[in-house]
């Protein structure tokens, strides 16, 4: 994706939101567990619609980056 990637592909303008069973297989997990981490509270933000739990891209790449690994220390 370039530098300008284009979230917003809708009329509307809003960003792309993935439900639990789109984020689970994008992630590799089981919706279990996305339901667990949102029982926890460690998982990406969410947003509620009644029943459908929603949750946007730009949510979802920022706590991806803050689950990555610590460098590795220098020297090892």
């Amino acid at each position: 994706m370039s530098a300008e990637h284009r979230t917003v592909d809708n009329a509307w303008g809003l960003e792309p939101l993935l439900d639990v069973s789109e984020l689970a297989a994008y992630l590799g997990v089981p919706v279990s567990t996305v339901y667990d981490w949102r029982t926890r509270g460690v998982g990406p933000r969410g947003y509620r619609f009644g029943k459908h739990l929603k949750f946007s891209v730009s949510d979802v790449r920022t706590w991806v980056e803050q689950q990555r690994d610590a460098s590795p220390a220098e020297g090892r």
